[in-house]
């Protein structure tokens, strides 16, 4: 199991794939294990480096709160070890909030970027508080978890699109509430820090190509908050796609878009 020592933290990784070198970071409470099938789509044309943000997966805890900076710090010491002077950059969700960091702190270093269903916080739109959904009854939580992941998962909806409903089953375990106390650290530490971000006014330091992606039915990340990004990042490409926050696995068309533009 490949570990790279950053900030005095062990932070599983792994390379895969052959052609251009793409780093990918994952979403809120995510890991290489669980973003496997969307890595695996990513390495027929790239060299795709990923890891476990501090504090999550195989990665060891982190020592306590930290912020995007630190997070970004950690992307760039990655590719630090691996020998990657300049790279392209994909960032999903909680991802795209630290690619943008990595974006505006580090420019020289990022080839291409592409940020899928984020935000910028501020003034350009903050994505919704998930931290908000533990006060709520399971129940309520699960049905408003469904709803943000895509405004047309009423219970309805889900009853007659089985791809769908599929979706949501494989997202809920993100709410369990029966979770090993470490797990629950790494996820509230990464939800603070998610809570804090606001990279809006230094988004014009972002000094290469860029894509946004959105999914029209988003209710985590809205598309307004997508808009403000393309509108806040000299020359960006804004590209609205049918689905909600998880819309690469629910039009055929996102995806090849996204690696046609990372080419």
């Amino acid at each position: 199991m490949p570990t790279a020592d950053i900030d005095g933290i062990p932070v599983h990784y792994e390379v895969t794939g052959a052609g251009p070198r793409l780093l990918f970071l994952n979403g809120s409470g995510g890991t290489i294990a669980e973003a496997e099938l969307l890595i695996m789509q990513l390495t027929d044309d790239f060299e795709v480096a990923a890891f476990d943000q501090r504090g999550m997966g195989r990665s060891g805890p982190a020592a306590g709160p930290y912020g995007m900076a630190e997070l970004a710090a950690d992307a760039v010491a990655l590719a630090d070890h691996l020998g990657w002077e300049r790279f392209r950059l994909l960032g999903f969700s909680f991802g795209g909030m630290v690619a943008q960091e990595v974006a505006v702190t580090h420019p020289e270093r990022v080839e291409r970027l592409a940020l899928l269903c984020t935000s910028a916080g501020g003034s350009g739109g903050a994505s919704f508080p998930l931290h908000t959904l533990g006060q709520l009854p399971a129940g309520e939580r699960e049905s408003r978890y469904a709803r943000l992941l895509d405004a047309r998962f009423t219970a309805e909806w889900l009853a007659v699109h089985h791809g769908d409903r599929a979706l949501v089953a494989g997202m809920s375990g993100r709410l369990a509430a029966d979770k090993p106390a470490a797990v629950r650290q790494g996820e509230e530490l990464q939800l603070r820090a998610r809570a804090a971000h606001d990279a809006y006014d230094r988004l014009d330091g972002v000094a290469c190509p860029t894509l946004v992606a959105a999914g029209r039915h988003d209710g985590i990340a809205p598309v307004g908050n997508s808009e403000a990004l393309a509108r806040a990042i000299p020359d960006a490409e804004l590209r609205l796609f049918e689905g909600g926050h998880l819309f690469p696995f629910q039009d055929a068309t996102a995806l090849p878009a996204v690696l046609d533009f990372l080419r």
